[in-house]
Protein backbone atom coordinates (compact mmCIF):
# COMPACT_ATOMS: atom_id res chain seq x y z
CA UNK A 1 0.00 0.00 0.00
CA UNK A 2 2.82 2.24 0.97
CA UNK A 3 4.39 1.84 -2.27
CA UNK A 4 1.24 2.33 -4.47
CA UNK A 5 0.02 5.19 -2.48
CA UNK A 6 3.67 6.81 -2.78
CA UNK A 7 5.16 5.95 -5.91
CA UNK A 8 8.19 7.94 -6.10
CA UNK A 9 9.15 6.77 -2.92
CA UNK A 10 12.95 4.71 -2.67
CA UNK A 11 13.22 3.11 0.56
CA UNK A 12 11.04 1.96 3.37
CA UNK A 13 12.63 1.44 7.32
CA UNK A 14 15.97 1.26 5.16
CA UNK A 15 15.33 -1.39 2.13
CA UNK A 16 14.88 -0.10 -0.78
CA UNK A 17 11.36 -0.44 -2.52
CA UNK A 18 11.58 0.23 -6.35
CA UNK A 19 11.50 -3.41 -7.35
CA UNK A 20 8.07 -3.44 -4.48
CA UNK A 21 6.71 -0.38 -6.37
CA UNK A 22 7.55 -2.63 -9.90
CA UNK A 23 5.29 -5.29 -8.84
CA UNK A 24 2.97 -3.39 -7.63
CA UNK A 25 2.43 -1.12 -10.47
CA UNK A 26 2.48 -4.49 -12.91
CA UNK A 27 -0.11 -6.03 -10.35
CA UNK A 28 -2.29 -2.46 -10.09
CA UNK A 29 -2.68 -2.59 -14.05
CA UNK A 30 -4.07 -6.26 -14.86
CA UNK A 31 -6.36 -5.62 -11.41
CA UNK A 32 -7.98 -2.31 -13.44
CA UNK A 33 -8.39 -4.46 -16.28
CA UNK A 34 -10.29 -7.62 -14.18
CA UNK A 35 -12.44 -5.06 -12.51
CA UNK A 36 -13.29 -3.09 -15.70
CA UNK A 37 -14.54 -6.69 -17.15
CA UNK A 38 -16.31 -7.46 -14.34
CA UNK A 39 -18.10 -4.18 -13.80
CA UNK A 40 -19.35 -4.85 -17.80
CA UNK A 41 -20.00 -8.45 -17.01
CA UNK A 42 -22.12 -7.32 -14.11
CA UNK A 43 -24.34 -4.57 -15.72
CA UNK A 44 -24.58 -6.31 -18.69
CA UNK A 45 -27.11 -8.94 -16.68
CA UNK A 46 -28.86 -6.32 -14.49
CA UNK A 47 -32.41 -5.63 -15.92
CA UNK A 48 -34.56 -2.68 -16.15
CA UNK A 49 -36.38 -2.98 -12.71
CA UNK A 50 -33.13 -3.45 -10.60
CA UNK A 51 -32.67 -0.94 -8.38
CA UNK A 52 -29.67 1.02 -9.61
CA UNK A 53 -28.15 1.85 -6.15
CA UNK A 54 -28.37 -1.48 -4.86
CA UNK A 55 -27.06 -3.28 -7.85
CA UNK A 56 -23.82 -0.78 -7.84
CA UNK A 57 -23.37 -1.72 -3.98
CA UNK A 58 -23.65 -5.50 -4.77
CA UNK A 59 -20.80 -5.04 -7.70
CA UNK A 60 -18.86 -3.48 -5.26
CA UNK A 61 -18.97 -6.90 -2.85
CA UNK A 62 -19.23 -9.17 -5.84
CA UNK A 63 -15.47 -8.11 -7.36
CA UNK A 64 -13.90 -8.39 -3.91
CA UNK A 65 -15.10 -11.64 -3.40
CA UNK A 66 -14.12 -12.82 -7.30
CA UNK A 67 -11.54 -11.04 -8.68
CA UNK A 68 -8.74 -12.60 -7.91
CA UNK A 69 -4.70 -11.95 -9.15
CA UNK A 70 -1.31 -11.91 -8.02
CA UNK A 71 0.68 -13.84 -5.25
CA UNK A 72 -1.15 -14.83 -1.68
CA UNK A 73 1.56 -12.40 0.09
CA UNK A 74 -0.42 -9.28 -1.79
CA UNK A 75 -3.75 -10.87 -1.12
CA UNK A 76 -4.38 -7.87 1.73
CA UNK A 77 -3.00 -5.41 -1.14
CA UNK A 78 -5.46 -7.00 -4.19
CA UNK A 79 -8.84 -6.97 -1.80
CA UNK A 80 -7.98 -3.32 -0.59
CA UNK A 81 -6.98 -1.80 -4.71
CA UNK A 82 -9.96 -4.08 -6.41
CA UNK A 83 -12.45 -2.07 -3.45
CA UNK A 84 -11.53 1.02 -4.10
CA UNK A 85 -11.32 0.59 -8.52
CA UNK A 86 -14.73 -0.80 -7.61
CA UNK A 87 -15.91 2.06 -5.89
CA UNK A 88 -14.50 4.22 -8.47
CA UNK A 89 -16.32 2.87 -10.80
CA UNK A 90 -19.51 2.73 -9.51
CA UNK A 91 -18.89 6.90 -8.32
CA UNK A 92 -18.17 7.19 -12.26
CA UNK A 93 -21.18 5.73 -13.39
CA UNK A 94 -23.15 7.76 -11.20
CA UNK A 95 -21.77 10.90 -12.48
CA UNK A 96 -22.55 10.08 -15.84
CA UNK A 97 -26.05 8.99 -14.96
CA UNK A 98 -26.59 12.73 -13.21
CA UNK A 99 -24.40 14.07 -16.19
CA UNK A 100 -26.91 12.46 -18.32
CA UNK A 101 -30.35 13.91 -16.65
CA UNK A 102 -28.82 17.64 -17.49
CA UNK A 103 -28.96 18.37 -20.96
CA UNK A 104 -27.83 21.82 -20.51
CA UNK A 105 -24.40 20.18 -20.03
CA UNK A 106 -22.08 20.02 -23.15
CA UNK A 107 -20.85 16.80 -24.45
CA UNK A 108 -17.87 16.78 -23.60
CA UNK A 109 -18.21 17.13 -19.87
CA UNK A 110 -19.82 13.30 -19.67
CA UNK A 111 -16.35 12.18 -22.04
CA UNK A 112 -14.21 13.93 -19.01
CA UNK A 113 -15.60 11.79 -16.03
CA UNK A 114 -14.78 8.28 -18.10
CA UNK A 115 -13.42 5.86 -15.67
CA UNK A 116 -9.53 5.52 -15.43
CA UNK A 117 -10.17 1.84 -15.40
CA UNK A 118 -11.93 1.67 -18.87
CA UNK A 119 -9.16 3.52 -20.66
CA UNK A 120 -6.16 0.88 -18.93
CA UNK A 121 -8.58 -2.66 -20.60
CA UNK A 122 -6.38 -4.28 -22.00
CA UNK A 123 -7.53 -5.58 -25.54
CA UNK A 124 -8.17 -9.14 -26.40
CA UNK A 125 -8.92 -11.18 -29.78
CA UNK A 126 -12.36 -11.67 -30.62
CA UNK A 127 -11.98 -15.56 -31.45
CA UNK A 128 -14.79 -18.07 -31.17
CA UNK A 129 -14.00 -19.62 -27.60
CA UNK A 130 -12.56 -23.66 -27.80
CA UNK A 131 -13.91 -26.17 -25.40
CA UNK A 132 -12.34 -26.74 -21.83
CA UNK A 133 -13.50 -29.10 -19.70
CA UNK A 134 -13.11 -28.07 -15.60
CA UNK A 135 -10.91 -31.57 -15.65
CA UNK A 136 -7.42 -31.01 -15.55
CA UNK A 137 -6.69 -32.63 -19.43
CA UNK A 138 -8.70 -31.79 -22.31
CA UNK A 139 -8.99 -33.16 -25.91
CA UNK A 140 -7.48 -31.52 -28.95
CA UNK A 141 -9.60 -28.19 -30.26
CA UNK A 142 -9.89 -26.35 -33.31
CA UNK A 143 -7.07 -24.63 -34.43
CA UNK A 144 -7.02 -21.05 -33.81
CA UNK A 145 -6.42 -17.94 -35.55
CA UNK A 146 -2.75 -17.53 -36.82
CA UNK A 147 -1.30 -14.04 -37.58
CA UNK A 148 2.01 -13.19 -39.36
CA UNK A 149 4.06 -14.00 -42.56
CA UNK A 150 7.53 -14.06 -43.12
CA UNK A 151 10.46 -12.09 -41.35
CA UNK A 152 10.97 -8.67 -42.81
CA UNK A 153 14.38 -9.14 -44.53
CA UNK A 154 14.51 -12.45 -45.89
CA UNK A 155 15.41 -13.75 -48.60
CA UNK A 156 13.05 -16.14 -49.29
CA UNK A 157 9.67 -16.23 -47.97
CA UNK A 158 9.33 -19.67 -45.81
CA UNK A 159 6.15 -21.07 -45.09
CA UNK A 160 3.80 -20.69 -41.56
CA UNK A 161 4.63 -23.19 -39.30
CA UNK A 162 1.29 -25.01 -39.04
CA UNK A 163 0.55 -25.22 -35.54
CA UNK A 164 -3.06 -25.93 -33.77
CA UNK A 165 -3.78 -25.95 -30.01
CA UNK A 166 -4.10 -29.41 -29.00
CA UNK A 167 -4.57 -29.66 -25.32
CA UNK A 168 -5.65 -27.43 -21.96
CA UNK A 169 -4.08 -28.29 -18.97
CA UNK A 170 -4.81 -26.98 -15.20
CA UNK A 171 -2.73 -27.31 -12.45
CA UNK A 172 -3.78 -29.30 -9.32
CA UNK A 173 -5.35 -26.12 -6.86
CA UNK A 174 -6.86 -26.25 -3.48
CA UNK A 175 -8.59 -22.91 -4.32
CA UNK A 176 -12.45 -23.27 -5.04
CA UNK A 177 -13.75 -22.52 -8.43
CA UNK A 178 -13.96 -20.56 -10.10
CA UNK A 179 -10.98 -18.78 -8.17
CA UNK A 180 -8.72 -22.10 -9.37
CA UNK A 181 -8.50 -20.02 -12.62
CA UNK A 182 -6.55 -17.23 -11.41
CA UNK A 183 -3.18 -19.05 -10.14
CA UNK A 184 -0.21 -17.70 -12.06
CA UNK A 185 1.58 -20.97 -14.82
CA UNK A 186 5.58 -19.12 -14.18
CA UNK A 187 7.69 -22.20 -14.57
CA UNK A 188 8.36 -25.22 -17.58
CA UNK A 189 11.67 -26.89 -18.11
CA UNK A 190 10.38 -28.18 -21.17
CA UNK A 191 7.14 -29.09 -23.74
CA UNK A 192 6.25 -31.61 -21.61
CA UNK A 193 3.93 -31.80 -18.31
CA UNK A 194 5.92 -30.19 -15.22
CA UNK A 195 4.61 -26.82 -13.96
CA UNK A 196 4.96 -24.48 -11.44
CA UNK A 197 2.25 -22.16 -10.37
CA UNK A 198 1.20 -20.16 -6.75
CA UNK A 199 1.29 -23.05 -4.49
CA UNK A 200 1.49 -26.19 -6.49
CA UNK A 201 4.17 -28.10 -8.56
CA UNK A 202 2.34 -30.60 -11.37
CA UNK A 203 5.20 -32.47 -13.07
CA UNK A 204 2.37 -34.93 -15.00
CA UNK A 205 0.35 -36.79 -12.28
CA UNK A 206 2.56 -36.26 -9.74
CA UNK A 207 1.05 -33.20 -7.53
CA UNK A 208 2.94 -31.58 -4.56
CA UNK A 209 1.16 -29.18 -2.40
CA UNK A 210 2.90 -26.70 -0.22
CA UNK A 211 0.51 -24.10 1.06
CA UNK A 212 3.26 -21.46 2.27
CA UNK A 213 5.42 -21.78 -0.70
CA UNK A 214 4.77 -20.21 -4.26
CA UNK A 215 6.84 -21.84 -7.12
CA UNK A 216 8.58 -19.60 -9.28
CA UNK A 217 11.02 -22.02 -11.48
CA UNK A 218 11.47 -25.24 -12.07
CA UNK A 219 14.72 -27.28 -14.02
CA UNK A 220 15.28 -30.64 -15.12
CA UNK A 221 18.70 -32.35 -14.66
CA UNK A 222 19.56 -36.60 -15.52
CA UNK A 223 21.61 -38.05 -12.77
CA UNK A 224 23.47 -41.91 -13.91
CA UNK A 225 23.07 -43.43 -9.94
CA UNK A 226 24.20 -46.63 -9.42
CA UNK A 227 21.91 -48.75 -7.03
CA UNK A 228 22.44 -51.18 -4.23
CA UNK A 229 22.22 -53.84 -6.74
CA UNK A 230 25.61 -52.27 -8.77
CA UNK A 231 23.00 -51.38 -11.61
CA UNK A 232 23.48 -48.41 -13.40
CA UNK A 233 19.71 -46.32 -13.87
CA UNK A 234 19.24 -42.83 -15.10
CA UNK A 235 17.54 -40.60 -13.33
CA UNK A 236 15.47 -37.65 -13.85
CA UNK A 237 15.14 -34.96 -11.15
CA UNK A 238 12.97 -31.84 -11.17
CA UNK A 239 14.34 -28.77 -9.17
CA UNK A 240 11.66 -26.73 -7.97
CA UNK A 241 11.86 -23.28 -6.40
CA UNK A 242 10.26 -19.81 -5.05
CA UNK A 243 9.28 -17.65 -2.27
CA UNK A 244 10.55 -19.13 0.88
CA UNK A 245 13.89 -19.69 -0.49
CA UNK A 246 14.01 -22.98 -0.51
CA UNK A 247 14.69 -26.03 -3.53
CA UNK A 248 13.38 -29.00 -3.82
CA UNK A 249 14.52 -31.63 -5.61
CA UNK A 250 11.93 -34.45 -6.35
CA UNK A 251 11.94 -37.62 -8.27
CA UNK A 252 9.30 -37.65 -10.32
CA UNK A 253 8.71 -41.19 -11.89
CA UNK A 254 8.90 -42.43 -8.02
CA UNK A 255 6.70 -39.90 -6.59
CA UNK A 256 8.78 -38.42 -3.68
CA UNK A 257 10.60 -35.46 -2.96
CA UNK A 258 14.45 -36.90 -2.25
CA UNK A 259 16.01 -33.29 -1.35
CA UNK A 260 15.59 -29.99 0.13
CA UNK A 261 17.68 -27.27 -0.64
CA UNK A 262 18.19 -24.21 1.91
CA UNK A 263 19.32 -21.94 -0.37
CA UNK A 264 18.37 -18.23 0.20
CA UNK A 265 16.68 -16.18 2.76
CA UNK A 266 14.88 -14.40 0.23
CA UNK A 267 12.73 -15.78 -2.61
CA UNK A 268 14.15 -17.50 -5.36
CA UNK A 269 13.49 -15.90 -8.79
CA UNK A 270 14.61 -18.48 -11.19
CA UNK A 271 17.18 -21.92 -11.35
CA UNK A 272 18.93 -23.61 -13.91
CA UNK A 273 21.32 -26.63 -14.14
CA UNK A 274 24.49 -26.39 -15.86
CA UNK A 275 25.23 -28.05 -19.41
CA UNK A 276 28.63 -28.92 -18.24
CA UNK A 277 28.00 -30.63 -15.10
CA UNK A 278 24.60 -32.39 -14.41
CA UNK A 279 24.69 -32.00 -10.88
CA UNK A 280 25.24 -28.48 -10.60
CA UNK A 281 22.58 -25.74 -10.00
CA UNK A 282 22.37 -21.80 -9.77
CA UNK A 283 19.99 -20.04 -7.97
CA UNK A 284 19.11 -16.42 -8.28
CA UNK A 285 17.54 -15.24 -5.70
CA UNK A 286 16.19 -11.37 -4.34
CA UNK A 287 18.68 -11.33 -2.03
CA UNK A 288 20.93 -10.18 -5.20
CA UNK A 289 22.77 -13.37 -5.04
CA UNK A 290 23.50 -16.14 -7.12
CA UNK A 291 24.27 -19.15 -6.00
CA UNK A 292 25.98 -22.38 -7.61
CA UNK A 293 25.28 -26.07 -5.86
CA UNK A 294 26.43 -29.07 -6.19
CA UNK A 295 23.56 -31.36 -5.45
CA UNK A 296 25.25 -34.66 -5.56
CA UNK A 297 24.61 -37.70 -6.31
CA UNK A 298 21.42 -39.28 -3.57
CA UNK A 299 22.54 -41.64 -1.15
CA UNK A 300 21.47 -45.08 -0.06
CA UNK A 301 18.23 -43.44 0.92
CA UNK A 302 17.73 -41.71 -1.99
CA UNK A 303 18.19 -38.59 0.16
CA UNK A 304 20.28 -35.06 -1.53
CA UNK A 305 23.25 -33.47 0.12
CA UNK A 306 23.85 -30.40 -1.49
CA UNK A 307 27.10 -28.52 -1.08
CA UNK A 308 27.79 -24.44 -1.83
CA UNK A 309 30.42 -23.74 -5.02
CA UNK A 310 30.46 -20.43 -5.13
CA UNK A 311 28.39 -16.99 -4.69
CA UNK A 312 28.08 -14.17 -7.19
CA UNK A 313 26.78 -10.92 -5.97
CA UNK A 314 24.61 -8.50 -8.09
CA UNK A 315 23.52 -5.32 -7.81
CA UNK A 316 19.97 -5.92 -8.42
CA UNK A 317 17.72 -8.42 -8.86
CA UNK A 318 18.68 -11.43 -10.86
CA UNK A 319 15.92 -12.49 -13.40
CA UNK A 320 17.04 -15.31 -15.93
CA UNK A 321 20.24 -16.94 -15.89
CA UNK A 322 22.13 -18.37 -19.00
CA UNK A 323 25.33 -20.20 -19.14
CA UNK A 324 27.42 -19.45 -22.18
CA UNK A 325 26.73 -21.58 -25.05
CA UNK A 326 30.59 -22.17 -26.26
CA UNK A 327 31.42 -22.16 -22.49
CA UNK A 328 28.78 -22.96 -20.20
CA UNK A 329 31.66 -24.22 -17.21
CA UNK A 330 33.36 -20.58 -17.59
CA UNK A 331 30.58 -18.11 -18.05
CA UNK A 332 26.85 -17.30 -16.90
CA UNK A 333 24.92 -14.52 -18.04
CA UNK A 334 22.12 -13.09 -16.48
CA UNK A 335 19.42 -11.07 -17.00
CA UNK A 336 18.36 -8.75 -13.99
CA UNK A 337 16.45 -5.88 -12.85
CA UNK A 338 19.27 -3.44 -13.63
CA UNK A 339 20.75 -4.78 -17.04
CA UNK A 340 22.73 -7.68 -18.28
CA UNK A 341 25.83 -9.28 -16.65
CA UNK A 342 28.40 -11.87 -16.76
CA UNK A 343 30.34 -13.60 -14.39
CA UNK A 344 33.53 -15.91 -14.46
CA UNK A 345 32.57 -19.21 -12.90
CA UNK A 346 35.53 -21.06 -12.65
CA UNK A 347 35.99 -23.40 -10.38
CA UNK A 348 39.97 -23.43 -10.55
CA UNK A 349 39.81 -19.93 -9.16
CA UNK A 350 40.81 -19.29 -5.25
CA UNK A 351 38.37 -16.77 -5.10
CA UNK A 352 34.46 -18.28 -3.96
CA UNK A 353 32.60 -14.92 -3.94
CA UNK A 354 32.75 -12.84 -6.99
CA UNK A 355 31.38 -10.00 -8.46
CA UNK A 356 30.29 -9.19 -11.98
CA UNK A 357 32.56 -8.92 -14.46
CA UNK A 358 31.20 -7.02 -17.06
CA UNK A 359 27.69 -5.82 -17.69
CA UNK A 360 26.71 -5.46 -21.17
CA UNK A 361 24.69 -2.48 -22.05
CA UNK A 362 22.14 -2.30 -25.61
CA UNK A 363 22.64 1.37 -26.56
CA UNK A 364 20.65 1.72 -29.94
CA UNK A 365 17.17 1.48 -27.99
CA UNK A 366 16.75 -2.41 -27.04
CA UNK A 367 17.53 -1.66 -23.79
CA UNK A 368 20.10 1.41 -22.22
CA UNK A 369 22.31 0.57 -19.34
CA UNK A 370 20.52 -0.09 -16.03
CA UNK A 371 17.17 -1.46 -18.02
CA UNK A 372 15.45 -4.78 -16.73
CA UNK A 373 16.80 -7.43 -18.87
CA UNK A 374 13.78 -10.27 -18.62
CA UNK A 375 14.58 -12.54 -21.61
CA UNK A 376 17.75 -14.14 -21.88
CA UNK A 377 18.66 -17.10 -24.09
CA UNK A 378 20.89 -18.94 -26.92
CA UNK A 379 19.55 -19.49 -30.47
CA UNK A 380 22.98 -21.01 -31.17
CA UNK A 381 26.90 -21.26 -29.76
CA UNK A 382 27.26 -17.25 -30.50
CA UNK A 383 23.77 -15.71 -31.00
CA UNK A 384 21.55 -14.06 -28.26
CA UNK A 385 17.99 -12.75 -27.58
CA UNK A 386 17.41 -10.77 -24.95
CA UNK A 387 14.75 -9.02 -24.17
CA UNK A 388 13.90 -5.50 -21.81
CA UNK A 389 10.22 -4.62 -20.66
CA UNK A 390 8.44 -2.12 -22.31
CA UNK A 391 10.04 -1.58 -25.16
CA UNK A 392 8.67 -3.68 -27.99
CA UNK A 393 11.77 -5.03 -29.01
CA UNK A 394 14.22 -8.74 -28.61
CA UNK A 395 17.60 -7.86 -29.82
CA UNK A 396 19.51 -10.44 -31.23
CA UNK A 397 23.53 -9.99 -30.59
CA UNK A 398 26.89 -11.56 -31.14
CA UNK A 399 28.52 -13.09 -28.13
CA UNK A 400 31.52 -13.63 -29.74
CA UNK A 401 31.64 -10.70 -31.18
CA UNK A 402 31.36 -8.36 -27.96
CA UNK A 403 33.20 -10.74 -26.09
CA UNK A 404 36.08 -10.06 -28.23
CA UNK A 405 36.08 -6.54 -28.53
CA UNK A 406 35.57 -5.73 -24.41
CA UNK A 407 39.49 -4.91 -24.10
CA UNK A 408 39.45 -4.38 -20.09
CA UNK A 409 36.17 -2.31 -20.28
CA UNK A 410 33.53 -3.24 -17.23
CA UNK A 411 31.49 -1.93 -19.25
CA UNK A 412 30.71 -3.32 -23.19
CA UNK A 413 28.27 -2.51 -25.77
CA UNK A 414 26.48 -5.43 -27.25
CA UNK A 415 27.09 -6.11 -31.34
CA UNK A 416 23.89 -5.92 -32.34
CA UNK A 417 22.72 -8.48 -35.29
CA UNK A 418 18.97 -7.65 -35.72
CA UNK A 419 15.92 -6.48 -33.64
CA UNK A 420 12.77 -8.60 -33.40
CA UNK A 421 9.32 -6.26 -33.05
CA UNK A 422 7.59 -7.39 -30.15
CA UNK A 423 4.41 -6.15 -27.98
CA UNK A 424 4.71 -2.72 -27.12
CA UNK A 425 3.27 -3.61 -23.59
CA UNK A 426 4.86 -1.54 -20.41
CA UNK A 427 4.33 -5.09 -18.08
CA UNK A 428 7.45 -6.79 -17.46
CA UNK A 429 8.43 -10.73 -16.92
CA UNK A 430 7.64 -12.11 -20.12
CA UNK A 431 10.44 -14.98 -20.41
CA UNK A 432 11.36 -15.76 -24.08
CA UNK A 433 13.27 -19.23 -24.60
CA UNK A 434 14.41 -20.29 -28.15
CA UNK A 435 14.54 -23.40 -30.51
CA UNK A 436 18.52 -23.80 -31.70
CA UNK A 437 18.02 -26.85 -33.70
CA UNK A 438 15.29 -24.68 -35.67
CA UNK A 439 16.84 -21.62 -35.23
CA UNK A 440 13.42 -20.07 -33.66
CA UNK A 441 12.55 -17.62 -30.78
CA UNK A 442 9.65 -17.67 -29.10
CA UNK A 443 7.94 -15.07 -26.39
CA UNK A 444 3.76 -15.31 -25.10
CA UNK A 445 2.60 -11.33 -24.32
CA UNK A 446 0.01 -9.82 -22.52
CA UNK A 447 -3.07 -11.00 -24.77
CA UNK A 448 -2.49 -14.60 -24.55
CA UNK A 449 -0.43 -14.45 -27.91
CA UNK A 450 2.74 -16.54 -28.62
CA UNK A 451 5.05 -14.67 -30.99
CA UNK A 452 7.55 -16.82 -33.17
CA UNK A 453 10.29 -15.47 -34.91
CA UNK A 454 12.42 -17.68 -37.28
CA UNK A 455 16.19 -16.54 -37.33
CA UNK A 456 17.89 -18.94 -39.66
CA UNK A 457 18.56 -16.51 -41.91
CA UNK A 458 20.08 -14.68 -39.79
CA UNK A 459 22.43 -17.57 -38.09
CA UNK A 460 23.72 -17.93 -41.73
CA UNK A 461 24.38 -14.03 -42.73
CA UNK A 462 28.83 -13.80 -41.77
CA UNK A 463 29.78 -12.39 -38.64
CA UNK A 464 29.73 -8.90 -38.38
CA UNK A 465 33.25 -6.79 -38.17
CA UNK A 466 35.13 -6.55 -34.93
CA UNK A 467 34.61 -3.86 -32.90
CA UNK A 468 37.21 -1.80 -31.78
CA UNK A 469 37.90 -2.07 -27.79
CA UNK A 470 37.83 1.60 -27.53
CA UNK A 471 34.42 1.70 -29.51
CA UNK A 472 32.84 -1.32 -27.28
CA UNK A 473 31.97 1.26 -23.98
CA UNK A 474 29.46 3.65 -25.95
CA UNK A 475 28.69 1.31 -29.07
CA UNK A 476 30.07 1.02 -32.12
CA UNK A 477 29.16 4.01 -33.94
CA UNK A 478 26.65 1.79 -36.38
CA UNK A 479 23.08 2.99 -38.24
CA UNK A 480 19.88 1.56 -36.23
CA UNK A 481 18.50 -1.67 -37.46
CA UNK A 482 15.23 -1.86 -38.62
CA UNK A 483 12.75 -4.06 -36.70
CA UNK A 484 11.90 -7.56 -38.31
CA UNK A 485 8.47 -8.54 -37.85
CA UNK A 486 7.23 -11.94 -36.36
CA UNK A 487 7.44 -15.03 -38.90
CA UNK A 488 4.05 -15.48 -37.24
CA UNK A 489 1.45 -14.91 -34.04
CA UNK A 490 -0.36 -17.99 -32.68
CA UNK A 491 -3.52 -16.02 -31.22
CA UNK A 492 -4.90 -16.45 -28.21
CA UNK A 493 -7.61 -19.61 -28.32
CA UNK A 494 -9.86 -18.32 -25.38
CA UNK A 495 -10.87 -22.22 -24.47
CA UNK A 496 -13.98 -22.72 -22.13
CA UNK A 497 -13.18 -23.53 -18.07
CA UNK A 498 -15.26 -24.25 -14.76
CA UNK A 499 -18.28 -22.61 -17.48
CA UNK A 500 -16.82 -19.81 -18.78
CA UNK A 501 -14.98 -18.32 -21.45
CA UNK A 502 -11.18 -17.52 -20.45
CA UNK A 503 -10.41 -14.85 -22.91
CA UNK A 504 -8.39 -12.70 -20.81
CA UNK A 505 -4.84 -14.21 -19.80
CA UNK A 506 -1.03 -13.46 -20.03
CA UNK A 507 1.39 -15.94 -21.29
CA UNK A 508 4.58 -16.12 -18.82
CA UNK A 509 6.45 -18.36 -20.57
CA UNK A 510 6.79 -20.29 -23.95
CA UNK A 511 8.84 -23.49 -24.35
CA UNK A 512 9.11 -25.97 -27.37
CA UNK A 513 10.73 -28.97 -28.02
CA UNK A 514 13.70 -29.89 -29.92
CA UNK A 515 12.54 -30.49 -33.32
CA UNK A 516 9.44 -27.61 -33.00
CA UNK A 517 6.82 -30.39 -33.16
CA UNK A 518 5.48 -29.16 -29.49
CA UNK A 519 4.84 -25.69 -28.12
CA UNK A 520 4.07 -24.86 -24.48
CA UNK A 521 2.42 -21.79 -23.33
CA UNK A 522 1.95 -21.07 -19.32
CA UNK A 523 -0.44 -18.62 -18.64
CA UNK A 524 -1.51 -16.56 -15.45
CA UNK A 525 -4.84 -17.92 -15.78
CA UNK A 526 -3.84 -21.69 -14.72
CA UNK A 527 -4.31 -22.97 -18.03
CA UNK A 528 -1.01 -24.67 -19.93
CA UNK A 529 -1.92 -24.98 -23.70
CA UNK A 530 -0.21 -27.48 -25.55
CA UNK A 531 0.07 -26.71 -29.35
CA UNK A 532 1.18 -28.85 -31.87
CA UNK A 533 1.65 -29.93 -35.55
CA UNK A 534 -1.56 -31.60 -36.86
Amino acid sequence: KVSFLLPKLRKVNGKDASSTYSQVENLNRELISRVTAHWEKFMATLGPEEEAEKAQEDFVKSAVRDVRYGPESLSEFTQWRVRMISEELVASSRTQVHEADSPEKPQEAGAAHKPRARLAALKRPDDVPLSLSPSKRVCASPSAQVEGGPMAGSDDGQPLLKLEPLHFLQCHTSAPAPHGLFLSCWGSPGPGPPVCSRQSLCPGDLFLLTPAQEFFSVAWTALMVVTQAGHKKRWSVLAAAGLRGLVRLLHVRAGFCCGVIRAHKKAIATLCFSPAHETHLFTASYDKRIILWDIGMPNQDYEFQASQLLTLDTTSIPLRLCPVASCPDARLLAGCEGGCCCWDVRLDQPQKRRVCEVEFVFSEGSEASGRRVDGLAFVNEDVVASKGSGLGTICLWSWRQTWGGRGSQSTVAVVVLARLQWSPTELAYFSLSTCPDKGIVLCGDEEGNVWLYDVSNILKQPPPPPVPPAHSARGSGALPLALLSPHQILKWPQPWALGQAVTKTMVNTVVANASFTYLTALTDSNIVAIWGRP
